[in-house]
């Protein structure tokens, strides 16, 4: 009797898919379950990628190729630690993957973080991209200027929507919700700063590029934190050039404002000290900075002893997200906040390397993870030799606590609702943002 590799993956996101794809591609009998907290798949694609970025996410087509594939099977509104444990997956599946992403945020541990309109990007973005947590997010936008701490690719994604004509946006799949707060801003200014310089920067040419082309808006360097930029070109690595010198020219280019209704303000050589505001955040005060080392890509950040402060009515947080451990028996680095592997254990994405890169990083990392899991298989390393009831056992036992599960077939039909729902505002989808309602539609 040939027992089949069953395989638990949790966390449908990126990690989740390209796991599966490669255990699959390399080990044609394993059986896949893939997990999520959600009613509905996708992760960081659905609930991540800027609206705007409708492109990026054609990568779903693909995860629904994978989805429909005969040996996998998607379950969910399953969250582990609440729903199951990561003993009772042990006990039914031979081998398990965690892939479930980074949710939590790092802050900066300073005065005033807790003032109102104080907000983690991470949670801008799940307020505007409809997940489910953070619909009761309610942002004032009645501010003219909005300071961003920190420069990666999600920092301008805030930075793009706060910027971005609602009439671009409204053809996108940002919730109405969103949209109708967004209508009413009256955010002119946003401030970009970073604690160290413009060749530290971690966001890309693609990110930035549409920051220079955005309608309307100029975006304006310190030409004093940009001396000296150009000489040092040359000497980068190639993928760091062409952003370079991008950020040169536009300093160059854009030292005035005329005939522009917002202004894109990058500043470099800042860190924040506190977040001024009785109630509700009025400003920020900033450390000046200069960099010490001879290496540029280790050089740090350290304090002049000098400060100066930026007016603002909202501040959102971009410095990074955290994972966390969700099951006191999943193996976890508290200091690096990432899960760590055991035998028959795997972890991939970001709650395996932290949250950095963009979906193609993940794709890269992802694919040696599933290819692993199945060398693992294949070689025996993972023990087969008894029957595991896999997904059976799981859900009798969920079936048994009361919860609701979803299927692939459940999404296609909350996929439905959410395209007719769009087609009648021309949007590509209108999501459904509560998870109740999700049920609700499936039920």
């Amino acid at each position: 009797m040939v027992t089949l590799p069953r395989i638990a993956v949790v966390g449908s996101g990126p990690a989740g898919f390209y796991v599966t794809q490669q255990i699959l591609k390399r080990s044609k009998e394993a059986k896949v379950d893939l997990y999520d907290r959600l009613p509905v798949p996708f992760g960081l694609v659905r609930y991540g990628v800027a609206p705007d970025h409708q492109d990026v996410k054609n990568c779903i087509n693909q995860f629904t190729k994978t989805a429909k594939n005969p040996n996998v099977r998607f379950i969910g509104n399953v969250q582990l630690g609440r729903d199951v444990s990561l003993k009772q997956l042990k006990d039914a599946y031979h081998s398990v993957v965690l892939a479930y992403g980074a949710d939590s945020d790092k802050e900066f541990g300073i005065p005033g973080e807790s003032l109102r309109n104080v907000i983690s990007a991470r949670s801008f973005v799940g307020w505007y991209n409809g997940l489910p947590e953070d619909q009761g997010l309610v942002p004032d936008l009645s501010c003219e200027d909005v300071v961003v701490l920190g420069q990666g690719n999600v920092a301008i994604d805030v930075s793009r929507v706060l910027l971005k004509s609602v009439d671009v946006l409204k053809t996108s799949d940002i919730t109405e919700n969103a949209l109708e707060i967004l209508s009413k801003s009256r955010v002119k200014r946003v401030h970009l700063v970073g604690r160290r310089g413009p060749l530290q920067v971690a966001f890309t040419i693609k990110e930035f590029r549409e920051m220079v082309k955005l309608p309307n808006a100029t975006t304006l360097f310190r030409p004093e934190q940009l001396v000296g930029l150009e000489s040092v070109i040359p000497s980068l690595k190639r993928q760091r050039v062409r952003l370079m010198q991008l950020i040169a020219d536009t300093g160059r280019n854009n030292l005035t404002t005329v005939d522009c209704d917002k202004l894109f303000k990058v500043i470099f050589l800042r860190s924040p000290l506190e977040i001024l505001g009785d109630s509700c955040v009025s400003g920020v005060k900033l450390s000046v900075n200069k960099l010490e080392g001879s290496d540029i890509n280790s050089q740090h950040a350290v304090p002049t002893g000098e400060y100066e402060s930026i007016n603002c009515g909202m501040v959102l947080r971009s410095i990074g997200y955290r994972s966390r451990q969700v099951d006191e028996s999943v193996p976890f680095d508290t200091k690096n906040c990432v899960a760590l592997q055991q035998p028959g254990l795997y972890c991939a994405g970001w709650l395996a390397n932290g949250p950095t890169g963009v979906i193609l990083t993940t794709m890269a990392e992802s694919f040696l993870v599933g290819e692993k899991v199945a060398n693992d298989i294949n070689e025996k390393i993972i023990d087969t030799s008894q029957s595991k009831p896999g997904s059976e056992l799981i859900l009798q036992s969920l079936h048994e606590t009361g919860v609701q599960t979803t299927d692939f077939s459940d999404w296609e039909k909350i996929d439905t609702v959410e395209k007719e729902r769009g087609s009648k505002v021309g949007k590509p989808r209108e999501k459904v943002t509560s998870v109740q309602e999700m049920l609700d539609i499936v039920s």
